[in-house]
């Protein structure tokens, strides 16, 4: 069975693989979907596009009600990332999503992986899609690791693009695939080999799963008591609050006044907190 014939029968049904959702849905599904579980993503963009159905529509709205919006997802700055390219669609593209490559990596903050999946699966075209769980099956099936390596953008397009069919229908499927592939069955701790389509010409396999002993991605930091859980908790409290929040409220969100405030002074720098005259804080 092949990649393509295992991803019609098995896929997932998920909202933005549906006849008719556009590529702005496609666009945002895509950055909500960065280091976020599908779960927790497909309520919040039902909303979202209830709310902002095209760019225009949230290039209108302040960038601080899309950081509000984003509410739990984590890593807010992708809000302000989506706010400034929708204003960018509006302003440049008519409020059309680009469908070109180049084009798509010039609004901000959207990056290589994005640029390649929006061409891709809202419009068909041929490009290369790598994501984490592409470059694992690709390592594991072709490579013959128990891991891919850390992340390079050239090697991984490239690697990816000597397996993508030519024509662009079938490659967009195979896009698809690959990373459905490896999200439900080559997963990273329990990889379930006997219900692989790739599982007779896998290189890891044929070589008995050995262990992998090349260089390795850094570890994230532990969450708990980080910087970034104290971003998290002005975040909660500001998205909450619709008035500004003033510092001695801030204050009282955490012990450790020196980490509270190289927090505080981060999520200014990101642009996600925006102090008034009366030193209170509020959403941009």
């Amino acid at each position: 069975m092949t990649v393509n014939d295992w991803f019609v029968e098995n896929q997932r049904d998920l909202p933005w693989r549906r006849e008719g959702f556009g590529a702005w849905g496609i666009l945002v599904s895509e950055v909500m979907l960065q280091q976020t579980p599908v779960v927790r993503v497909i309520p919040r963009l039902e909303q979202w596009l209830e709310r902002w159905p095209t760019p225009a529509a949230l290039a209108a709205s302040p960038p601080g009600e899309a950081v509000r919006a984003w509410d739990r997802l984590g890593y807010p700055r992708r809000a302000l990332r989506l706010h400034a390219a929708a204003t960018a669609i509006t302003e440049v593209h008519g409020g059309v999503v680009p469908s070109d490559v180049a084009q798509l990596l010039e609004l901000p903050g959207i990056g290589d992986y994005t640029a390649r999946a929006v061409a891709a699966f809202a419009f068909g075209l041929r490009h290369p899609v790598v994501d984490t769980n592409v470059r694992r099956v690709v390592a594991r099936a072709i490579l013959g690791q128990g891991e891919a390596a850390p992340a390079s953008t050239r090697r991984d397009l490239a690697a990816m693009e000597a397996l993508l069919p030519h024509d662009e229908p079938a490659a967009k499927v195979f896009n698809a695939g690959m990373m459905e592939l490896g999200a439900l069955v080559c997963t990273a701790r329990a990889p379930r080999c006997g219900d692989c389509p790739l599982a007779g010409s896998c290189a890891w396999r044929a070589a008995g799963y050995p262990e992998y002993d090349g260089p390795r991605s850094a570890v994230q930091a532990k969450f708990e008591g980080s910087d970034r859980q104290v971003r998290g908790l002005v975040m909660a409290e500001l998205r909450a609050s619709d008035i500004p929040v003033t510092r001695a409220e801030i204050e009282r969100l955490w012990p450790d006044a020196t980490q509270l405030a190289r927090a505080l002074a981060s999520l200014e720098t990101d642009g996600l907190v925006v102090a008034d005259d009366s030193d209170a804080y509020l959403l941009p």
